[in-house]
């Protein structure tokens, strides 16, 4: 789970900074890359991360 985490951040990241430089650079594909590191972002990454902070917290509240 720890992982999958650190790997769906990496891949959204990843995607929003080489959006940004399609932007900059004025290059094509980069409104579709702006849509897919925001998408990966708001339901793969911030998902994952706040599901294993609730099992996280879960398990210190009954240990």
């Amino acid at each position: 789970m720890k992982k999958s985490v650190y790997v769906l951040g990496f891949l959204a990241l990843f995607t929003l900074s080489t959006a940004f430089m399609f932007e900059i650079m004025r290059w094509p594909y980069a409104g579709i890359l702006i849509l897919l590191g925001f998408v990966l972002f708001n339901f793969g990454f911030l998902p994952t991360l706040f599901y294993k902070l609730y099992n996280a917290e879960k398990r210190k509240v009954t240990a």
